[in-house]
């Protein structure tokens, strides 16, 4: 039914993170457009402690569960609620969505469009000319006047015709223009005052002007298919249709934050000088450095990305971000907005997938081909909880090209043997034995030592790669991803696209996996992360192969972060294990034999990983490449951090420029290309297979 309803009843309200969510009385006023809301029911008498215009708002259930919902008013007030279930929810929404359009619709009719056409401040002037000056009650919207035309009622549009066509080209121009002068005048207004380049209301006027012309431009081309099509069917065949004006290209100027004015020179901290300065990679040292683990000391950093305030804070940023994508555009060489950075580099979040080195390094003692696969799913599963660092969805720093990460974990040899792996009392050889002795006759270290490195081995498009090993378990990991990220609406999606490689040389096994893909939603709300795909993780020699399907959540019901998966021996088609849960909570695996075993992620001992002090990395390794940018965000000063974050991104446009220029390759430093992938310079199964070699020889 589409009649108008009052209705009532309790709803949820999210306040914020320290309040979180409350009961509240709601009121529907449809004769007023207004959505009211007090304290409980009995209070309803007195004022309301909130209400919103209904007029202009959109309504939009959430993606986040079945019983959740948005009210997002005109004035850029949002109401965040949340239902009993999936039914009542849906009768607030539909009742939400009818008062909306009706008192929309009014504002339509009772409000005749502008006859003016043009795009103007009132004055651009300096700071202190009486154009720029605002009085407090004054809107900024008022500072400009848009309208447009309306066709006289009863008239047909006429069929576009060829040179219809080339005044709408030139229309196109002309408002393009204007749309740049626009957005120039704007950013030309003074950091601070009455009036300035960041008000609420300019802001969110950029935001619409953009996409408006983004609409137009879509406009414009089906126009121009149309015409092309019309034509082709009274041309002979194999005529070819050329465009009659190429398809409009935005300036880049619009690219979100590209038109911002920073400090002169001179007044720039001497930080981020120095960040400018930094002589070109290839000039500097490309040789591979040997990192001597003892130099590593356990981390004691613990940044926490619990923090959401900011985003709350910024939402007229990130909707002037918005405006500027389009579905299913690729976000790699769009300049995300400073605060939703997390305090690392993509690169040690890489590393952080390894923070259970018990379990990875536990994948060779299994005693038959079919546990190695087993606790290799395990491992791979555990890893994304901490990888992610929760499910908060703040993206790690893009690494420059040339950077590099290095870590090592040390793992007492008695917890491998004892904690990890589906079945605790196999053991390897070597680990029951008495412990071995080097060379000079000395007993060898009671622990484990796990080696990381990765490095961004290119820019664009954005390719990493990492490589970790265990010398005393004869096995390693390379890996290279390259991340594609795609806008989705409310939601932003990044594809990992690459192969990672789990060498077993004491069993001449290697398995092949890939990575899922990652999904950051409600993203003008409180942004959360979920996984979702299908991987398959496959050893060709011993025929085994897992299927893992990380499943995004439903629109109505079903559970967030869940994951399945099973075990098989090809060979013949007999699932061995099966796995089931979430992947950063509780997984369940159920053996062939009817054996059940729970793996609770929140209660598994994460073992720090070691690093070198800043005074003892290289200047592109992330940690001290980045540390001015986490200061920064340490103190939560978002215009700093911006400012350390923008000369580290313009040092490496010119550096690329350059490289352009003098037709100069880059050359990688621990990486190597190989085909489609890329390979570490000196892997354990090279060495491996070198030792032997000279063994053999020997003999």
């Amino acid at each position: 039914s589409d009649h108008m309803e009052n209705i009532c009843g309790y709803l949820m309200k999210y306040t914020n993170l320290v309040t979180g969510w409350q009961f509240r009385f709601f009121v529907l006023n449809n004769d007023a457009g207004l959505l009211e809301y007090f304290v409980n029911e009995q209070s309803r008498h007195l004022k309301p402690r909130g209400t919103l215009q209904l007029a202009g708002a959109v309504i939009s259930p959430s993606d986040e569960d079945s019983h959740t919902f948005t009210v997002n008013a005109a004035s850029g007030e949002q109401y965040k609620l949340r239902a009993t279930d999936a039914k009542e929810r849906q009768h607030w929404v539909s009742r939400l969505q009818i008062c909306t359009q009706h008192h929309t619709e009014a504002i339509g009719k009772n409000n005749p469009p502008l006859k003016s056409r043009s795009f103007s401040l009132a004055s651009q002037g300096s700071a202190n000319s009486p154009g720029v000056q605002r009085r407090p009650s004054q809107n900024a919207v008022s500072f400009f006047s848009v309208g447009h035309h309306r066709l006289p009622t009863g008239k047909r549009v006429p069929i576009m015709q060829p040179d219809h066509l080339v005044d709408v080209r030139e229309m196109m121009s002309q408002a393009e223009g204007q749309q740049r002068d626009l957005i120039r005048s704007i950013e030309c207004l003074p950091a601070s005052g009455h009036l300035t380049s960041l008000d609420q209301d300019l802001l969110m006027l950029k935001a619409t002007s953009m996409a408006t012309m983004n609409c137009l431009n879509d406009c414009f081309h089906i126009l121009q298919l149309q015409h092309a099509s019309q034509q082709k069917g009274s041309l002979p065949a194999g005529t070819t249709i050329s465009w009659l004006e190429p398809k409009i290209s935005l300036a880049n100027h619009f690219k979100n934050g590209a038109a911002q004015n920073f400090p002169a020179e001179i007044n720039k901290p001497a930080s981020v000088r120095e960040e400018q300065s930094i002589a070109e990679p290839c000039q500097l040292t490309r040789e591979p450095e040997e990192i001597n683990p003892d130099e590593e000391l356990e981390d004691i950093c613990d940044d926490k990305e619990d923090d959401l305030g900011a985003v709350e804070e910024q939402r007229s940023v990130i909707l002037h971000l918005l405006s500027q994508l389009k579905l299913g555009m690729d976000l790699t060489r769009v300049v995300l907005p400073t605060f939703i950075l997390e305090k690392r580099s993509l690169l040690e979040m890489y590393a952080d997938f390894m923070s259970h080195p018990d379990l990875f390094i536990a994948i060779a003692s299994g005693s038959s081909p079919e546990e190695r696969m087993i606790r290799f799913v395990e491992y791979y599963l555990t890893s994304f909880h901490e990888g992610r660092k929760g499910a908060i969805a703040k993206k790690p720093y893009n690494p420059i090209i040339g950077e590099t990460f290095h870590c090592s974990w040390r793992m007492p040899k008695s917890s491998v043997a004892t904690d990890a792996g589906t079945n605790s009392s196999a053991r390897c050889p070597s680990e029951q034995a008495t412990p071995p002795k080097d060379a000079e006759g000395q007993a060898e270290p009671d622990y484990y030592t796990v080696k990381f490195v990765a490095e961004q081995v290119s820019h664009h498009p954005p390719v990493s790669g990492f490589y970790a090993e265990c010398v005393e378990r004869n096995m390693c990991v390379n890996a290279h991803v390259w991340t594609k990220s795609k806008f989705l609406g409310m939601s932003i999606g990044v594809t990992m696209v690459g192969e990672g490689v789990l060498h077993l040389l004491e069993h001449g096994e290697e398995y092949t996996f890939s990575l899922p893909c990652a999904y950051a939603r409600s993203i003008l709300t409180v942004p959360w992360v979920e996984l979702g795909g299908k991987v398959n993780i496959n050893c060709a020699k011993t025929g085994y192969s897992a299927s893992i399907n990380f499943h995004t959540k439903p629109f109505y019901g079903g559970k967030l972060h869940r994951v399945t998966g099973e075990v098989k021996q090809n060979m013949t088609n007999t699932v061995v294990c099966r796995v089931q849960g979430e992947w950063n909570s509780v997984l369940e695996f159920t053996y062939s034999n009817g054996d059940t075993k729970y793996v609770d992620l929140t209660k598994l001992s994460v073992t720090r990983k070691r690093v070198r002090p800043l005074e003892k990395q290289g200047p592109f390794e992330s940690r001290r490449l980045w540390q001015h940018v986490t200061e920064s965000l340490r103190d939560g000063d978002i215009d700093k951090a911006t400012e350390h974050k923008r000369a580290l991104e313009e040092r490496q446009r010119n550096e690329e420029r350059l490289r352009a220029e003098t037709e100069t390759p880059w050359c990688t430093k621990y990486f190597l290309k190989d085909g489609d992938g890329w390979v570490y310079h000196k892997p354990l199964w090279k060495t491996v297979s070198a030792t032997q070699t000279q063994q053999t020889d020997s003999n």
